[in-house]
């Protein structure tokens, strides 16, 4: 990675704005958790979800700093139907949002990030993701489309230090850490346990006898974030499904950074999510996907093909 590379503008404009949401929010999840007061509401939208005040302050947050910098967009919030921002009844941009992900643990101080994706439905294919890490010294995974047309990803330090992402290394699976969304005990977990050819591939040893895989947990888009970075080597999801917001950013991301998602039949999933319309992003929104996230298509193959042999 080389340090302080420079940023395109609206990657720029990206981190600012979810650099500023991140130093609002963390003294409020961090007097939530010593206090214990973790502001649980019911969550209407997405029934067995944890939703909390701070969620729902985030969400309007983000929906007033994002009008600073765009004067036109579809405003696409977890939190909230999509919503027309400006005076463009029919504008190109789609700014997607996760306003607080992990929020059941954020409010514990343990771990909790922020998604934003901003999408044209002209090129029908995203421009510029953040994903903020709020608890983290390594605090904004970034990507943004150039002039020349060229997908570049950075990461930023909370200082302020820039790096280039790009992969240039694959580990085989035996070798290599995979993560999974496992936190769910019934809904997760358990459909981990049953892929017991993908374990045992990863449990396989190196030619000195050395058993290397492993498999850890990680969150949403910033699972394919700490893949683009290098600092894991592929990210799992065959029970849910992640939806549009958890994963669009982090596969943006990764895919800039050289890495690759695919479907569970090893397809490459497209970075096309069928935002062009209001109801074709309402419907989006519902929409769950499958996937292996990995940092060569190597790696990720192999998964699939570990898997399909469950």
């Amino acid at each position: 990675m080389t340090a302080q590379p420079p940023l395109p503008r609206i990657a720029e404009d990206l981190a600012c704005l979810v650099t500023t949401v991140i130093d609002e929010i963390r003294p409020r999840l961090i007097e939530a958790a010593l206090s214990g007061e973790r502001s649980e509401s019911r969550n209407v939208r997405h029934a067995g979800n944890f939703l909390s005040a701070h969620d729902l302050w985030t969400h309007r947050r983000y929906q007033e700093l994002l009008a600073e910098v765009f004067p036109s967009f579809v405003y696409a919030s977890e939190e909230g139907d999509p919503l027309v921002i400006g005076s463009d009844p029919d504008p190109d941009l789609c700014v997607l949002v996760d306003p607080l992900d992990t929020s059941e643990l954020a409010v514990r101080a343990l771990f909790g990030y922020t998604h934003v994706l901003v999408y044209s439905r002209a090129l029908a294919r995203p421009i510029a993701a953040a994903v903020g890490d709020i608890f983290h010294h390594l605090q904004v995974y970034l990507a943004a489309r150039d002039e020349s047309g060229r997908d570049q990803a950075f990461l930023c330090t909370r200082e302020g230090t820039r790096h280039a992402l790009r992969l240039r290394r694959s580990a085989a699976l035996h070798e290599a850490l995979v993560t999974n969304y496992l936190m769910k005990p019934t809904e997760r977990f358990q459909t981990l346990a049953t892929q017991t050819r993908l374990i045992e591939e990863v449990s396989r040893p190196s030619q000195d006898g050395a058993r290397r895989g492993r498999l850890g947990v990680d969150f949403g888009s910033i699972g394919l974030c700490h893949v683009a970075a290098g600092f894991s080597d592929a990210m799992v999801e065959f029970a849910k499904g992640f939806a549009v917001w958890d994963l669009a950013p982090g596969h943006y991301i990764l895919s800039a950074a050289g890495g690759v998602v695919l479907d569970l039949q090893g397809h490459p999933l497209p970075l096309d999510y069928g935002f062009g319309t209001v109801d074709e992003i309402t419907k989006a929104m519902a929409r769950r996907d499958r996937f292996v996230a990995a940092s060569s298509r190597s790696l990720a193959q192999e998964i699939v093909a570990a898997m399909s042999n469950a």
